[in-house]
């Protein structure tokens, strides 16, 4: 098989990617075409991209590969709702009869939505821990490798340990729904008011904020963990096998009162529930991660799954080296799947005619496999848009916003293939200088339109690294938290609580450094990020700094932009100073149409 396209769908965060002779053509998520956020319907614009890129038709794929087995799924909603019978009756009529229809008959399905398939082109299967697996190890640089797993649920599994080796991945343990480390965090998630599925992040970034003097409660009623990382939860406290409801009133009785509504105030409780749940989260992970060293006898780790987007416990996992070395799938939830279904298909069902070779420093590109523009293109949007703009030369392009991010400017930065994977790494981003005691709070509430107390993330020329912040390792994927190197810190004056301590300066890159002086490092590099390598390099030169703000382009509740009318429009109902796009510089006092109307509402989430 030389053209294999992997799907995930029907979940969140739909996604396509293809392989053209085992290697990464394309991949990208529904919902930077779609523009609604973790969209999980058939990702038909996804596909038709990936498709064009490699200038193929439905008709030119040797196989379609699915990133779960529904029919397995499907069997353990019906067992799990027989568990608990009668409960579950009110939630049992909307989540069934899907299943009954497209869901369930999915090989049907998919031929629908790909009506170009030539009937004899086989749509296969695979299970989704195991494309969570494939995607982990296949693209890492390893020869061989221990893999570890977790997410909220798959079919029956919701974390597994296994090894991968050549063009082999088996799965060695597995832990088995309802007792799941991701949907404990998620239930957390959705008890601090944030939206499951996509708000993890934000309880992540709240923790800092916090103290865990909710640890020993939850260990006490809601989970119980075993040397090996294993858990059982208390299914006393939760309510997500009988409703839409991840917890009960029981469970808000340990916490001090009700979840928080969405939009609410976040008070010092939510806080302290965020720290302890992350607590738990990160010594959970340490223990899976000790096991499959000990199981699997490997000095590598590869990680996937939706916990693995969980930067600070990879950041611990890291600082302990239990391993030698660590990879990170960029794309570690859902999306990802879809590129490990093809991959899987591609090396363990002998369709390889090769021993897998590792690649150097990984196989994934960068990331940046999704949709790029020319300069012609760009202009055409520009000029539809009657929108006002310079076309520079490269040398005076990058000159031209190193001298704005120097005057404390913030400029979108548009250059090259979008990125595939939750994260902004220098193809669709919003630059800032770090340096700015005030660029947080700006970018926060004038630019991305979120919560104040959301943190960003650093990039920083790799070979600087180690000056800046504690990590002498690669991080390309901003998937590593770290400490700040203690040169880089000042003095920080005792007795600020809660959201207090955002007022405090805490080291010479403020606007990048957490309040518990940690940061999410992304590490660039000339061979894999030229042009974002070349900004830095000319942000050091100019102001001895090499370190700038990575924020992902977009508002909050919104994708990240991917077309230039995206950027143009997102742009514009902003207060960013200006827009890098192609070879084209935009200032936004400049644009005569500032509030133009954007493709549709961002919910806040």
């Amino acid at each position: 098989m030389r053209h294999i396209l992997g799907i995930s769908a029907y979940y969140h965060d739909s996604a396509a990617a293809l392989l053209v002779d085992g290697r990464i053509a394309a991949a990208a998520q529904e919902e930077r075409f779609s523009r609604k956020k973790n969209d999980e319907r058939f990702p038909r614009h996804a596909v038709a991209f990936c498709l064009r890129h490699a200038g193929l038709q439905e008709s030119d794929l040797d196989a379609v590969v699915f990133y779960d087995k529904p029919i397995i799924k499907f069997a353990r909603l019906l067992e799990s709702y027989l568990a608990v019978a009668p409960g579950g009756w009110l939630t049992f009529p909307r989540v069934v009869p899907p299943w009954l229809g497209e869901k369930l008959n999915l090989r049907g399905t998919l031929r629908y939505e790909m009506p170009g398939l030539r009937p004899e082109t086989p749509v296969l299967f695979t299970e989704h821990h195991q494309s969570h697996a494939a995607s982990a190890f296949f693209p890492s640089p390893f020869e061989q490798a221990a893999i570890l797993t977790v997410d909220g649920v798959g079919e029956w599994a919701t974390t597994t340990i296994g090894v991968g080796r050549a063009n082999e991945v088996e799965i060695l343990k597995e832990l088995k729904f309802p007792h799941s480390l991701g949907l404990l965090y998620s239930a957390f998630t959705a008890y601090c008011g944030f939206r499951i599925n996509s708000g993890e992040y934000k309880l992540m970034g709240l923790a800092p904020y916090g103290e865990p003097r909710f640890v020993d409660t939850i260990y006490e009623h809601l989970i119980a963990v075993k040397d090996d990382g294993s858990l059982r939860l208390n299914l006393d406290y939760f309510e997500f096998l009988r409703s839409l409801r991840m917890t009960n009133a029981r469970f808000d009785r340990l916490f001090g009162g009700p979840p928080r509504p969405p939009e609410t105030p976040v008070e010092q409780r939510h806080m302290d529930v965020a720290r302890s749940i992350q607590t738990v989260t990160e010594q959970a992970m340490l223990r899976l991660a000790r096991h499959a060293r000990a199981v699997t006898g490997q000095t590598n780790l590869c990680l996937a799954g939706g916990v693995a987007l969980n930067c600070v416990a990879n950041g611990l996992i890291l600082r302990e080296k239990i391993f030698d070395r660590i990879w990170i799938q960029p794309a570690a939830g859902d999306a990802g799947g879809a590129l490990g279904a093809a991959l899987a298909v591609w090396h363990m069902r002998r369709e390889s005619p090769q021993p897998r070779t590792p690649m150097l420093p990984d196989a994934m590109q960068g990331a940046f496999l999704g949709p790029e523009f020319s300069d012609a293109e760009i202009e055409a949007v520009l000029r539809q848009h009657n929108a006002v703009y310079e076309k520079l030369d490269r040398e005076s392009l990058l000159d031209r916003v190193v001298g704005l991010l120097a005057d404390e400017k913030i400029v979108g930065w548009v250059q090259g293939r979008m990125e595939f994977g939750p994260r902004a790494l220098g193809h669709r981003s919003i630059l800032g200088d770090p340096r700015s005691p005030r660029m947080q709070s700006v970018l926060n509430l004038k630019v991305k339109f979120r919560e104040s107390f959301r943190p960003f993330a650093p990039a920083v020329l790799r070979e600087r690294a180690p000056e800046f912040f504690e990590l002498d390792a690669d991080s390309p994927y901003m998937l590593l938290v770290a400490p700040v190197h203690p040169s880089q810190r000042l003095d920080v004056a005792a007795g600020a609580h809660g959201l207090d301590r955002l007022k405090q300066l805490r080291s010479r890159v403020p606007a990048v450094t957490h309040v518990d002086f940690s940061a999410r490092v992304q590490t660039v590099t000339a061979e894999q990020n030229p042009s974002f390598h070349a900004v830095l390099s000319r942000f050091e030169a100019k102001t001895g700094c090499p370190v700038l703000v990575n924020t992902s382009f977009n508002v909050r509740g919104e994708p990240v932009v991917c077309t230039p009318d995206d950027a143009y429009r997102c742009f514009v109902n902003t207060e960013m100073d200006a827009l890098a796009i192609g070879s084209f510089l935009l200032d936004r006092n400049a644009q005569p149409n500032q509030g133009v109307k954007q493709k549709f509402h961002p919910v806040p989430d």
